[in-house]
């Protein structure tokens, strides 16, 4: 079973002690195609949960990239900006977009484990 958490909204977090890696789910990138852009906040910036926090764009369309826990951007993926298809090839690895350290540890407790998101994304 993964370590990985999920939001209604796809995103996923993996927690490294008081940080958490934010990506998308292989069910986001397979809806979106093929990437060819991503935005990134810059490091420093305060996030709210469920707030904008990065920018995906793709083929078919661009789409918002939610923060799924309050805190601060300490760290973005700088190799998607040459490499965006990462997201489509390991959206759960190298395909992540940026780590928070997160202010809230109440807020994990609104957040999926895979088992759960797979069974949300079935009824979509």
């Amino acid at each position: 079973m993964s370590d990985l958490k999920y939001s209604k909204e796809h995103e996923w977090i993996r927690l490294e002690g008081d940080v958490a890696v934010v990506g998308i789910s292989d069910y986001a990138q397979a809806q979106l195609g093929d990437v060819v852009f991503v935005e990134l906040p810059e490091v420093g910036k305060q996030v709210a949960k469920n707030g904008d926090a990065a920018v995906v764009e793709s083929v078919k369309a661009a789409s918002e990239v939610y923060a799924p826990l309050s805190g601060e951007v300490v760290e973005v993926n700088d190799a998607l900006g040459d490499d965006p298809e990462t997201v489509n090839s390991a959206p759960t690895g190298d395909g992540w977009f940026f780590k928070i350290r997160f202010a809230d540890p109440s807020e994990l407790d609104g957040l999926m484990d895979e088992a759960a998101y797979l069974e949300y994304v079935k009824g979509l």
